[in-house]
């Protein structure tokens, strides 16, 4: 009884055998166990009656490294030569006929499938997926029309298999290879999708919502806020002045927004930003009363003042009368610069005209109190000469305040027709205070102070009646000839007393004789008549 079960089993285990041998033949792709690793190839046992070899070309330095005996790999059988004993495996077509029917699979599914870009050609990019060549039509690589295909260079990206075309070869249907279309639209479509029907069912007024800026242009924001785009106006940017929406996104930005207004029916968005936070103008009356000293940063800078924000949203204008205590306006420019922090004195408040007007100057003390404090009559003080007009010289003190030279104070003793024959403008000099009129906010100035009045005493003694002096020829009048004597004291020869048989030129050195001294009216008349021939040579 027990020899027949025997031989009933050994009958059993050849039908299996021989079954097995049936089912294994040439074109199929089946799961082997590696047997050993040789230079030539790798060994591999397929459940036939001898075991079929993978060429070592078909595996890299790396692969081979890390093989081992007993690991189970997919191969595909290209030939069994049943009487030779030899079977020839092929890794990489199992590899390529398990990727088709995968990607068939997705394709019929529309689950999406890996790939990555190799290479660019005319009309989309090549890629690489399930180690496939694949192509990407340029219309299908994004929703919005693409311009420049080398930003995806070696990117890799969820795809959609869209057709795929088998070329057959001579080893059959079994080995094709294969022609692959992809799109990446569609999978982004798909997400697009979905996340817009739960982006719809908590979208609603009022609701703030993450969102990342898609594009900016000069009359607002648009954003996305999750398979649907929003609208944020400029208006609706900042409670401030907003002069381009750029100031404040950039594309590719994620930040959260309010809903304002939504349209079920149209699903138009409309967004706000500054409303996350109250409007500033509200409380500006509380917050900054007038007298207030507040810091601020300078946003913009104009030819009638400074825009200076004191908080986000909140704006205050320094105008140009309010930067420097000096009654001659220079540009803004010339006191600030764009993005500086300052210090400012709020002067007034308007909440309904949304206006808040500051001051720089008033932070510092107002230059005559200091002329008041720091000045009197008689002292010396040096100065810039700021400007030269026919009546005088404006000289600017270092606290900002300019004083008067006038013409007449320039000199003792010198006729001066025009004040720019002694001064320029951005000349350093000194001078004496003559007055102070602080209430007018005038100063008068002298040089000639400097020195002694010289027709107190000096002039008087030496210029004696009927004395002679060598003098120079300053220039020619109606009236008569101006005449430099001795230490820069002018006399006037009058028109009678000219010697006729001269004649006359400027720089030309002659002998006068004084003839009248006026201390009063501070006059000198001289004479050529009657002068006794002091000429040498």
């Amino acid at each position: 009884m027990n020899s027949e079960n025997s031989e009933d089993q050994d009958r059993e285990l050849e039908q299996m055998y021989a079954d097995t041998l049936h089912r294994i033949h040439s074109g199929m792709v089946v799961k082997g166990r590696v047997m050993s690793i040789k230079p030539a190839g790798v060994l591999v046992d397929i459940g036939y009656k001898s075991e079929g070899t993978v060429a070592a070309s078909e595996f890299s330095n790396d692969e081979i490294s890390r093989l081992n005996a007993g690991d189970e790999i997919y191969v595909f059988i290209e030939r069994i030569n049943d009487h030779e004993g030899v079977i020839t495996l092929s890794r990489e077509r199992a590899a390529k006929i398990n990727a088709w029917e995968t990607l068939s699979a997705a394709m019929e599914s529309g689950r999406p499938v890996e790939g990555k870009v190799v290479d660019k050609t005319k009309g989309g990019l090549i890629m690489t997926v399930m180690g496939i060549k694949a192509f990407l039509p340029g219309s299908q690589i994004d929703v919005k029309p693409v311009r420049n295909l080398d930003e995806f260079e070696g990117q890799t990206m969820q795809l959609r298999v869209l057709k795929m075309v088998p070329a057959r070869t001579h080893g059959g249907p079994s080995a094709p290879g294969m022609s692959l279309i992809v799109s990446r639209r569609a999978v982004i479509e798909e997400e697009t999708k979905k996340l817009r029907e739960e982006t719809l069912k908590t979208l609603e007024e009022g609701a703030l919502f993450k969102g990342r800026v898609k594009n900016i242009t000069d009359y607002g924001v648009f954003v996305d806020l999750g398979g649907i785009d929003g609208l944020l106006h400029i208006s609706d940017i900042s409670w401030g002045r907003v002069s381009h929406p750029a100031e404040f996104f950039v594309v590719g930005d994620e930040k959260e927004f309010l809903v304002l207004k939504y349209d079920p029916e149209t699903h138009k968005v409309t967004l706000g930003f500054k409303q996350k936070k109250p409007n500033p103008w509200l409380s500006v009356e509380q917050e900054y009363t007038p007298g207030k000293t507040i810091s601020g940063k300078v946003v913009n800078v104009t030819d009638y003042g400074v825009f200076v924000e004191v908080e986000e949203g909140l704006e205050g204008l320094i105008h140009i009368s309010e930067l420097d205590w000096s009654p001659h306006l220079r540009h803004p420019s010339k006191f600030v610069s764009i993005g500086e922090n300052i210090e400012v004195k709020v002067i007034n408040v308007n909440k309904d005209e949304k206006r808040l007007s500051l001051s720089l100057k008033q932070l510092q003390p107002k230059p005559w109190e200091l002329i008041r404090e720091r000045y009197e009559v008689g002292q010396r003080i040096s100065g810039k000469v700021k400007t030269v007009t026919d009546f005088g010289v404006f000289v600017r003190l270092p606290e900002g305040v300019d004083g008067l030279i006038h013409i007449a104070d320039l000199s003792w003793t010198k006729h001066i027709r025009h004040p720019s024959e002694l001064l320029k403008k951005g000349q350093k000099i000194e001078a004496v205070i003559v007055s102070i009129d602080t209430a007018r906010e005038r100063m008068a100035l002298g040089i000639k102070q400097l020195t002694p009045d010289p027709w107190e005493a000096e002039i008087p003694a030496k210029f004696r009646l009927g004395e002679e002096f060598k003098g120079k020829v300053l220039r020619k009048s109606d009236f008569g000839i101006f005449t430099e004597l001795a230490d820069s004291v002018e006399g006037l020869i009058y028109s009678s007393e000219i010697d006729a048989t001269r004649e006359l030129n400027e720089g030309e050195e002659i002998w006068v004789r004084v003839i009248k001294v006026n201390v009063e009216e501070r006059k000198i008349g001289l004479s050529m008549k009657n002068v006794r021939a002091h000429e040498e040579g």
